[in-house]
């Protein structure tokens, strides 16, 4: 009785990280700019991975491939960041400014004139 719930709790997380992964592919494409992209590519290894990897340790059931399953969820938690703010930094230092459909530094400048932080 247990192995069709299991089962259907597997399957539904396999099934919403593919959604997400999906989500995340069509968000490299569709993105205007690398920092967005990066966003949608954080998106896809957190979540969609995180889901996917789950399922899957719910579908093997406790023992060695589950353990080893959880050592990648681990590395992708932890590493995922750790590359996407790492590849950030080295855009902001190659001089790739964001894509802004207007200008934001008048509010900015004009808010620290006042005294106020932004």
């Amino acid at each position: 009785m247990m192995q069709p719930v299991l089962d259907i709790v597997s399957w539904a997380l396999i099934l919403t990280g593919s959604f997400f992964t999906v989500a995340g592919a069509i968000g490299l494409v569709r993105m205007p700019d690398v920092y967005t992209r990066m966003h949608a590519a954080s998106v896809t290894d957190t979540l969609g991975v995180g889901l996917l990897l789950t399922g899957l340790m719910v579908q093997a059931g406790l023992g060695l491939v589950t353990l080893k399953l959880l050592f990648i969820l681990i590395l992708f938690f932890f590493m995922g960041p750790v590359a996407t703010h790492a590849l950030a930094q080295a855009a902001l230092h190659a001089g790739v400014r964001p894509q802004l459909t207007e200008d934001r530094t008048e509010r900015l400048e004009g808010r620290e004139s006042e005294g106020r932080q932004p």
